[in-house]
C-alpha cells in the first residue's frame, strides 16, 4: 500500500509541475525549460533548512517557495525581454549553471545529493496523509490556475501570447504580466519540490536535470498545450506508466530503455495523430 501512496505522490507532484509549466508555456507563450531548476530550488531550500535548523517543515516548504520566486524573477527581469529561441537559451544557460553550483558546493551534498532530511510525519499513515496533503495542494495550485486564465488576467495573457503588439496596443504591461505568470508558476514549481523533499528524504542533482524538463514537456504537450485538464492527464499517464511496468517484472537492464521507447513512441504518435493532445481542441489556450 505505502508503494501506491509513494506512485500518488509522484503523479500528484508532477500535476503541480505540468500545470504550473503549462501557465508560462502554454498560456503565457514563454519558451523556457528551467522549470526543472525551480522545482530544485524548492527542494534544496526546504531540506537544508529541514536539516539545519529546528523551523516547521511548512515554514522551510514555504521558504523554498520564496527562494523559487525570487530566483524566477530575478531571471524573468533579466532574460524576458528577448524572445523565441534567445529565451530558451538563456533559460537552458540559468538551468545548466545552477546544477553545477549544486554539484559543487559541499553544503548541498554534491553530486551525492542530500539524504538525511528529517522525517515530519511517522506512523504507517505516512505516505496516505503526505498523499491526501499533495493531492489538495495540486487541487488549490490547478484552481488559481483556472480562476486566473478563466478571467480577464488570462484573456490578456494569451492575447500577449497570440500577438504582443496588439496587446500591448490596448494598454496592457507584457512585462508585469510575463513576470506575474513565470512567479507563479516557479514559486508552485517550490512547492513541488518541498513536497518532493520531504517526503522521499532524498534528493540529488540528477533529478532536476535536462532529461526532467523534457519529462515536464511531455506532459503538458501529450495532454493538451494551453488546456486546464491537459497537464493532468498527461502527468497522470506519464508517471502511471512507468509504475505499470514495473509490475511486469522485466529483468531490470530492459526497464529503463523500455520506458524509453514507449515515451518516444507516445509522442511521435501524438505528433501526428492528436497534435493537440489527449484533450486539447484545435484551438489551444482556451480555458477549459
Amino acid at each position: 500500500m505505502e508503494y501506491l501512496a509513494s506512485a500518488g505522490m509522484l503523479i500528484g507532484i508532477y500535476i503541480i509541475l505540468a500545470a504550473s509549466y503549462n501557465l508560462i508555456i502554454g498560456y503565457g507563450g514563454l519558451n523556457t525549460i528551467a522549470h526543472p531548476i525551480f522545482f530544485a530550488l524548492g527542494a534544496y531550500t526546504a531540506a537544508l533548512l529541514g536539516i539545519g535548523t529546528t523551523l516547521p517543515s511548512v515554514v522551510c516548504v514555504l521558504a523554498g517557495i520564496g527562494v523559487a520566486v525570487v530566483a524566477s524573477v530575478a531571471l524573468a527581469v533579466t532574460t524576458l525581454r528577448i524572445e523565441g529561441d534567445y529565451l530558451l537559451i538563456a533559460s537552458l544557460g540559468f538551468q545548466l549553471g545552477l546544477l553545477q553550483l549544486v554539484n559543487n558546493f559541499e553544503f548541498t551534498g554534491g553530486p551525492a545529493g542530500l539524504s538525511n532530511i528529517p522525517v515530519t510525519i511517522t506512523g504507517p499513515g505516512r505516505g496516505w496523509l503526505y498523499l491526501l496533503i499533495c493531492a489538495v495542494l495540486a487541487v488549490v495550485v490547478v484552481w488559481l490556475i483556472w480562476r486566473a486564465m478563466a478571467g480577464p488576467f488570462g484573456r490578456a495573457v494569451r492575447a500577449m501570447r497570440d500577438d504582443e503588439l496588439a496587446c500591448a496596443a490596448l494598454g496592457r504591461s507584457l512585462f508585469t504580466m510575463k513576470i506575474v505568470i513565470f512567479a507563479f508558476g516557479c514559486g508552485a514549481a517550490g512547492l513541488a519540490g518541498g513536497l518532493y523533499a520531504y517526503y522521499f528524504q532524498y534528493i540529488s542533482p540528477e533529478q532536476f536535470n535536462v532529461a526532467q524538463s523534457a519529462t515536464i514537456l511531455t506532459m503538458v504537450v501529450l495532454g493538451g498545450i494551453g488546456t486546464t485538464w491537459g497537464p493532468l492527464v498527461g502527468a497522470f499517464v506519464l508517471v502511471a506508466l512507468p509504475q505499470a511496468i514495473t509490475f511486469m517484472q522485466l529483468p531490470t537492464s530492459l526497464v529503463g530503455p523500455l520506458q524509453g521507447i514507449i515515451f518516444t513512441v507516445l509522442v511521435i504518435l501524438f505528433l501526428f495523430l492528436r497534435p493537440y493532445g489527449l484533450v486539447g481542441k484545435r484551438e489551444a489556450g482556451v480555458a477549459h
